[in-house]
């Protein structure tokens, strides 16, 4: 098949060095590589430099720009959108502007945010600390060149699949936004110190305990060896990624740590605050970074400690309580201190049974964006490698 390296395709440009001290509540928006995630910008805690600062001409962004990481997690790729003008250009980030009509801008970001593009650039990173790719490989990059009909199609029908996939994701943050303002409807905030109802974590739980502190030696099969990294923010727990331990390591740490259906997960290690709710399983072990927590199923419910986790109040006192380090811990004691609420078994169950009915409307939504997944990744692979 004909090709075209991407210095032939785009002109590149390179970024300048911003200084932080500089930085304003408002003006020109300075895309960091923090700001490019994989398909998307992220500009949650957007950083300005003044409008009237002088010799940023060449480094201003325009609506459409193609922009990829150079440094760190290499190889990610965003369009800037309109609404986030004026922008200005970060180093260690690259601006692709499409120079030759051969190609065209869909067509060439379906390629740029393939895995298998992303793992190129991976490869030819160098840095031991922190990866880095050049722009001069960047520019030597040959990319496939379908005709200007087949791009079209291309571009088209991965639009399509990618338009389903956002909204079967919006989908189930609608439902999860359902829960929680469910809960908030039936119970309040549980950190309101006025409550009468007030408890610490640790009263109306049987044991809180974390995983494993030591390193332990992996094999090809045994039994399944969870780490933080796993516990998804959705509530999910990532089974593709499992590693497995040997059967004296999984009894030594199961003895202590022995996670059962309906105990609760939650990552204490770098991400803090995902929580999870352990299904029925073949017995698994766990490292440090997730505390289990086994509740008192006397006293509350899986569904009602999970969603209580979760709330922004309790989510803000982890984050208060982490312990500084090169890699966030919230230790175990922290986490038994965790403001809690205990109100009637009757409303739990209430509550309980509400969440397992929009429970079930997620399997199906889940089971929905899987499939167009899949079908999204099977077509990247057919058609970049």
């Amino acid at each position: 098949m004909e090709t075209i390296r991407i210095g032939d395709a785009c002109k590149i440009l390179n970024g300048y060095a911003f200084k932080s001290d500089k930085y304003v509540t408002s003006g020109i928006r300075v895309i960091r590589i923090a700001n490019v995630q994989k398909g998307y910008i992220e500009d949650a805690d957007p950083e300005f430099y003044p409008e009237n600062y002088s010799g940023l001409d060449k480094y201003m962004l325009k609506e459409g720009d193609l922009l990829i990481s150079l440094t760190g997690n290499v190889g990610r790729v965003a369009i800037l959108q309109k609404e986030m003008l004026p922008a200005a250009l970060n180093q260690r980030v690259a601006c692709l502007r499409i120079k030759n009509p051969k190609i065209s801008k869909g067509y060439l970001f379906h390629f740029l945010n393939s895995d298998y593009f992303e793992n190129k650039c991976i490869q030819a990173s160098k840095g031991v600390a922190q990866k880095n790719v050049s722009t001069e490989w960047l520019k030597e990059y040959e990319i496939p060149l379908y005709s200007a009909k087949k791009q079209a199609e291309i571009e088209n029908t991965l639009d399509k699949l990618n338009l389903v996939i956002k909204h079967r994701k919006e989908e189930l943050s609608d439902l999860d936004e359902l829960i929680k303002a469910r809960f908030v409807e039936m119970f309040g905030d549980p950190a309101d110190i006025s409550r009468k109802d007030k408890v610490e974590l640790s009263e109306i739980c049987e044991k809180i305990t974390d995983g494993e502190h030591g390193s332990v030696a992996r094999v090809p099969n045994g039994h399944p060896f969870l780490n933080a990294k796993q516990i998804l923010k959705n509530g999910r727990i990532d089974w593709d990624t499992i590693t497995y331990v040997g059967d004296e390591d999984h009894q030594r740490i199961y003895k202590r740590c022995n996670p059962v259906e309906g105990d609760i997960l939650l990552t204490t290690t770098g991400t803090i605050g995902n929580v999870a709710i352990m299904p029925k399983a073949e017995e698994v072990s766990m490292d440090r970074g997730i505390t289990l927590i086994k509740i008192d199923r006397q006293k509350v419910t899986s569904e009602f400690v999970a969603e209580l986790l979760k709330q922004p109040s309790i989510q803000t006192e982890m984050g208060v309580n982490v312990h500084a380090s090169a890699i966030g811990h919230l230790f175990m004691n922290r986490v038994k201190k965790l403001p809690a609420i205990l109100p009637s078994m009757e409303s739990q169950a209430e509550f309980t049974a509400f969440v397992r009915q929009v429970d079930k409307s997620k399997v199906a939504v889940q089971k929905s964006l899987d499939e167009t997944q899949l079908l999204f990744n099977s077509l990247m692979q057919k058609y970049f490698g």
